[in-house]
């Protein structure tokens, strides 16, 4: 299994983020948190700014939705040339359509859910997604704790896309750490949103530090 490293430049210098994202330009891609003060108590970026990280980036865009009326508003992201594109399914009135929507505009489509939201309805379509979201703290600002209670909904998703054959990755984002990326890989994670992890220190050595941990974890779940 691969292990994918997408820092958040929810912790980077919002002033100079051109600067940022080439600090991380050994990680696999960047995750960039939009938020829009509805769907959480929080505004960061939005589609113009989107539009311009994906123009000098050296990394693929992993773009996160956090806000209202995804149906509508996820596929234009899409368009920006984003890798992927995830929406929150609280968000969405047919996340099935949605998705569908978001890969016919080119970008890998994904889903997440929050701690509390019960991933049943997600597993019921794996064939709709290219890749599903673990909220490991409730969305809306970096730094919060771990959430270790979200590792069994996460083992469930690991198993049902095992069973399944379909390539479809499992993102963890929230209070992820050289400290906490041994459970979340031990529990299915295969690709891990980092922020203050990386970016509260030099990012080259802190995503080498990263991808070590989760290396060790691979190997004691073998």
């Amino acid at each position: 299994m691969t292990i994918r490293i997408s820092p958040s430049i929810l912790s980077a210098d919002f002033a100079n983020l051109e600067r940022e994202l080439h600090r991380i330009d050994t990680a696999d891609m960047v995750h960039v948190d939009v938020m829009d003060n509805h769907f959480v108590p929080n505004l960061t970026l939005g589609l113009p700014i989107v539009e311009r990280l994906q123009q000098v980036s050296p990394v693929p865009l992993d773009v996160h939705l956090m806000i209202t009326d995804a149906d509508t508003e996820a596929p234009k992201y899409a368009e920006t040339g984003a890798a992927s594109v995830t929406f929150h399914f609280e968000a969405a009135d047919d996340p099935v359509a949605t998705a569908a929507a978001i890969r016919s505009n080119g970008a890998r489509a994904a889903v997440a859910v929050k701690p509390g939201t019960p991933i049943t309805q997600v597993l019921h379509h794996l064939d709709a997604y290219d890749m599903i979201l673990l909220m490991t703290v409730e969305p809306g600002f970096g730094g919060q704790s771990f959430m270790p209670s979200v590792m069994p909904k996460l083992a469930d998703a690991r198993a049902a896309v095992d069973a399944s054959g379909l390539d479809v990755w499992l993102e963890v984002d929230g209070g992820i750490a050289v400290d906490t990326v041994p459970e979340a890989v031990r529990s299915g994670a295969d690709t891990l949103v980092a922020g203050s992890a990386v970016y509260g220190g030099e990012p080259t050595s802190r995503i080498a530090d990263l991808r070590a941990a989760a290396a060790a974890a691979l190997q004691g779940r073998s």
